[in-house]
């Protein structure tokens, strides 16, 4: 039997040198696949949960062509470890991505890490998520978030409508779920509703009352003797869920601040295992230089008694509130009957801190704040009955604070090689 070759078509020129290129690229391609990292730190204790953050455009430019879902970072053991790239501009064309993400716990004396990013022939398969956030418009458009040790939520336009009913409420205050695993709680606690999550069976509560105070670490404009605060938030944006990091955006209508109209734009950035958030507030006005933004912590209105403690040297006041009211009921198996006591906490950096204040709702912290311009602090909280047993009475939480102001006095430091 005769067999005859078949012939291929003519290839446009454009074809042509494209297989060229792409053969000269596979060609060479052992050469660009991997490079290394190396995170310096330059304290003496621990730093567990740290988060390594690199520019997805230094990993670009040391394998050109990597794509954002094959790309893997590998410990000094060449294990794969979890690591997250984040996007925030997915329709963007080019796809750029934005950061390359991961974590390490520095052990007590451990000067260096070093990592190895490779491209990888096929897609990275997903990691446990241990960071979340969404909007809830079956609870009255919530928007919740958590990592693996605490969880909050904020209140949507919704709550103030007819909708609500007795629930309805102006407030930008933040409130705190209390969670004793580190698995996701957020959709499973709204499947259940409202009444059931403020009851603890087994995996956490919420008895966090803000009402239309702060909460943890709400925010609002100081006239050196009011608060003035926006209503709830008007929009919102979630610009990435993963891993190791979550961030999103609330929006807030302007709002008078005792004669200045304001608005205010929240970003959020969660990284999973800490206890502290990193909140960039941006306020919009006119007319001033700079306005004071009190970034505040509720008192508790009932059944309940606190310690308030500050530091305004390292920039940070906390609250200890401990329960006294009887828990509810609860009979499901290996529910945890006792409340405990919850920590609150704002944070600014080093030298931000323009004073402290009080009124009858709350405690709070001050920073100087110009039209445009990023105020970054830190918000977060405590259980003194989580699975972790970190946090048993207040030293705990300040000490917690204490460390956690200065580790950001000493960031890590991050080479590559090759350089370039």
């Amino acid at each position: 039997m005769t067999r005859h070759a078949t012939p291929h078509p003519r290839l446009p020129a454009a074809a042509v040198l494209m297989l060229a290129i792409l053969g000269f690229a596979g060609t060479n391609a052992g050469a660009q696949d991997k490079f290394t990292v190396t995170v310096t730190n330059d304290l003496a204790t621990a730093r567990p949960a740290e988060t390594i953050v690199i520019p997805f455009k230094e990993v670009r430019a040391r394998i050109p062509g990597v794509l954002l879902d094959c790309v893997a970072v590998r410990d000094a053991k060449g294990s794969i470890i979890p690591a997250q790239v984040t996007n925030f501009t997915p329709e963007a064309r080019p796809v750029l991505g934005d950061d390359l993400v991961w974590q390490h716990d520095f052990a007590p004396g451990e000067k260096t890490a070093v990592f190895t990013i490779e491209r990888t022939a096929k897609p990275v398969p997903p990691f446990e998520p241990k960071t979340f956030a969404r909007y809830v418009p079956e609870r009255l458009d919530d928007f919740a978030f958590e990592n693996d040790v605490i969880a909050h939520r904020m209140y949507g336009p919704a709550l103030d409508t007819a909708a609500a009913g007795k629930s309805r409420m102006i407030s930008s205050g933040i409130d705190v779920w209390i969670k004793s695993v580190r698995y996701p709680v957020i959709n499973r606690w709204y499947l259940k509703g409202h009444d059931a999550y403020h009851v603890n069976s087994g995996e956490g509560i919420d008895m966090y009352d803000v009402g239309t105070d702060r909460g943890d670490g709400g925010t609002g404009i100081w006239d050196g003797a009011l608060i003035h605060t926006s209503h709830n938030y008007a929009t919102w944006r979630v610009l990435a869920n993963g891993p190791i990091r979550t961030v999103f955006e609330l929006e807030y209508k302007a709002w008078d601040a005792a004669g200045v109209k304001v608005t205010e734009t929240k970003r959020f950035t969660i990284d999973a295992g800490r206890n502290l958030h990193q909140v960039d507030s941006t306020f919009t006005f006119a007319d001033r230089d700079a306005l004071t933004v009190a970034v505040g912590l509720s008192k508790p209105q009932r059944n309940a008694t606190h310690t308030f403690a500050s530091d305004a040297k390292t920039g940070w006041i906390a609250n200890w509130i401990t329960y006294n009211r009887p828990p509810k009921k609860n009979t499901a198996p290996g529910a945890s009957l006792g409340e405990g006591s919850i920590g609150t906490a704002a944070l600014l950096p080093a030298g931000a801190t323009a004073g402290l204040a009080e009124d009858k709702g709350n405690n709070y912290i001050l920073v100087q704040a110009a039209p445009g311009k990023p105020v970054r602090y830190y918000i977060g909280a405590c259980w003194s009955k989580d699975d972790t047993g970190r946090f048993p009475a207040p030293a705990a939480w300040e000490a917690y604070l204490a460390d956690f102001a200065l580790r950001l006095g000493h960031p890590l430091a991050v080479t590559f090689s090759p350089a370039e």
